[in-house]
């Protein structure tokens, strides 16, 4: 391995050590370190719970549906994936029972259903005072590590010359063929498409918000399969791998999703080892060893009153017979789990999931990974591992990967795998039409992330919610003393002046709507925020608007960040900072911004203080724009309406 790979890995293991001591700092001063009552407040905690329903899955593992009072609901750290602890509270830690671990399933407002590691549920699950709270789960860490250490001292060569290639020390070779053409893709995706076909190393579906990058890659992997008899595709999240899965499964591909099933979505339960295992042609058979396995160990366990040498020889030959019919199930469970693995065209995993027990020996001409500008760097080389070629899609100008460690990022840790790749090398396709939203909503995100290359498609390009309706907003909060206020508990900030004026605009925005009934197109609208204590703000502020029930179906609220990946016809943005120094804090990250203006299809609403953003030369050009498309409002045409 070259000196300059080498220093690279291991300054990337040095990174990655101390992401994991901020990530544990964190967790302790949240939970090993709080009362009770600061744990639930911190959002890392809900207590009490009532145990509502439980169930078992395929798999025989044991679900448990629990709920949090709505008036003790804060903004909470739980997702689906997470690890958590089930305890009950006796008032102290001598008298409390040992908790359970489990899996957070899904998050849903106030409640939450867990897979739980045990067979039953605890004696002490209806007392009244159970409670579930986060856990620190190093295993993504433990698997990090070790692909970096494999990376260190590989000879294997082919492993090296991917490392050069993504490292930008060796050139991406592409070889020529014929190209594919597909008319229902546009020709910055067949380009694409025909990248990725050709590509003997490397190849990067580089999507903008809207541009089909989903679509283009489930493309890819088919006309792939063609050729390769199986592919791995991975992606960061849960919710991105059960994704692909869902598109994959909609081509008619046969998909394995790998991981925990408490990690994976009810869709695509069916597409899990567990529900196969259940429709093996072999499965009856199995069934029937381990039901003679179990009579078998249970005669012989059977007690005896008169227990003689006869008796005793034939105890022995019953659990004998026991042990090996268990024997044969397990080696038919093995051959089951083997022939689902080898026969499916298309496994999906987590980038960390990649490391599956069932997977860890398995090599593949072609790995997928998409959304690859949101994995860590030391996660996406888990993939890349059993890899002969990789295809990356992302956008590197979209949400980065969550790190906790601002001196890990500020050194490097933030620069993931995909960038790195898309800026050494000539590798990449960018999608350059976009099917999302408005021309004018597009064209600010092109000029600041993609030199003006996104085009708006026919169907989109002057989509608009009423005739006479303005595409794009900016409420101009200047002026008005709506100062920012800092939450002492979470350190969030909110700017609950600011939320009254959203609603006065959706308010008014509404009646319009009701003006035009005849002709509006809407179905959904989105208000969005970088921070969680505008988010209590805006849902305090919601409270007192008396919107009908219809309204309110339409109507989401949720941080910027939760958005990726969605859209709305309306979409709202709060964002918050009003100060005399200029701060701005979470809206320096641009890509952020990009998120967020991004997510609207025919109407877009941006309420801040132009006195603080302007200051960045990001607001400072989205300011300008406004100006450029008559888009410029002042928050007291508001406030005198009021």
């Amino acid at each position: 391995m070259e000196k300059e790979i080498s220093a690279e890995i291991t300054r990337l293991t040095a990174l990655l050590k101390l992401e994991k001591a901020e990530d544990l700092r964190q967790y302790n001063e949240k939970i090993e370190n709080s009362s009770l009552h600061e744990r639930r407040k911190k959002g890392v905690c809900w207590y009490p719970v009532s145990a509502d329903k439980s169930a078992y899955d395929v798999g025989e593992r044991l679900l448990l549906k629990i709920s949090l009072h709505k008036d003790l609901l804060v903004s909470h750290a739980f997702q689906s994936g997470k690890t958590v602890a089930l305890f009950a509270n006796y008032g102290g830690k001598a008298q409390d029972p040992a908790p359970v671990k489990g899996i957070v399933n899904t998050v849903k407002e106030n409640e939450m259903w867990l897979t739980l590691n045990c067979d039953e549920l605890p004696y002490w699950i209806g007392d009244g005072n159970i409670g579930v709270q986060l856990m620190f789960d190093d295993n993504s860490y433990q698997e990090m590590e070790k692909t970096l250490k494999v990376l260190q001292q590989t000879d294997d060569e082919r492993l090296l010359e991917l490392l050069s290639v993504l490292l930008g020390k060796m050139e991406a070779r592409f070889r020529s063929q014929k190209a594919v053409h597909f008319a229902e893709l546009n020709t910055s995706q067949n380009k694409a498409l025909n990248k990725v076909l050709c590509a003997q190393d490397l190849a990067i579906i580089h999507g903008p918000p809207g541009t089909g990058k989903t679509t283009t890659l489930v493309y890819s992997i088919r006309e792939t399969l063609r050729h390769e008899t199986q592919v791995l595709v991975c992606a960061p999240t849960n919710a991105a791998a059960d994704l692909l899965v869902e598109k994959l499964s909609d081509q008619s591909i046969s998909v394995l999703r790998v991981g925990n099933p408490a990690r994976i979505t009810q869709k695509v339960l069916d597409h899990t080892l567990d529900l196969k295992i259940t429709r093996h042609s072999n499965y009856k058979t199995l069934k029937s060893l381990r039901k003679r396995s179990e009579e078998y160990h249970a005669m012989g366990r059977k007690y005896k009153r008169n227990f003689g040498a006869t008796e005793r020889q034939q105890r022995k030959m019953l659990l004998a017979e026991a042990r090996k019919m268990r024997n044969e199930a397990d080696g038919l469970l093995d051959y089951i789990i083997a022939d689902i693995f080898t026969s499916t065209r298309v496994l999906v995993s987590t980038l960390v999931g990649a490391n599956n027990r069932h997977l860890q020996r398995m090599q593949f001409s072609t790995v997928f990974i998409d959304e690859a500008a949101q994995g860590l760097e030391p996660a996406t080389w888990i993939p890349v591992l059993k890899a002969q070629k990789v295809v990356f899609a992302g956008d590197h100008h979209q949400l980065p990967p969550t790190i906790k460690s601002y001196e890990a990022a500020k050194n490097g840790l933030e620069v993931t795998l995909f960038e790195k790749a898309i800026a050494r090398n000539s590798a990449d396709e960018l999608l350059r039409e976009q099917y999302r939203m408005h021309e004018t909503l597009m064209h600010f995100s092109s000029q600041m992330f993609y030199n003006n290359q996104l085009i708006a498609n026919e169907k989109v390009k002057s989509w608009k919610i009423f005739k006479e309706d303005k595409t794009l907003e900016f409420i101009d909060t200047a002026g008005c003393g709506f100062f920012e206020q800092q939450n002492e508990e979470n350190k969030s900030i909110k700017n609950s002046e600011e939320a009254h004026v959203l609603f006065l605009h959706l308010k008014q925005y509404l009646q319009q709507l009701t003006d035009h009934a005849a002709h509006i197109e809407m179905d959904s609208i989105g208000i969005i925020s970088p921070y969680r204590a505008q988010l209590e703000a805006l849902e305090l502020a919601l409270k007192n608007q008396n919107m009908d029930d219809e309204t309110l179906s339409k109507l989401s609220i949720n941080t910027i960040d939760s958005f990726q990946g969605q859209e709305r016809d309306v979409m709202y943005i709060s964002l918050v900072r009003s100060n005399d120094k200029g701060e701005i804090g979470f809206l320096a990250d641009t890509r952020r911004m990009n998120i967020a203006m991004t997510r609207a299809r025919k109407k877009l609403v941006v309420i801040g203080d132009s006195a603080t953003i302007a200051q960045h030369p990001f607001y400072n050009g989205f300011i300008d724009y406004v100006n450029q498309v008559d888009a410029y409002r002042s928050a007291f045409e508001f406030l005198y309406a009021d």
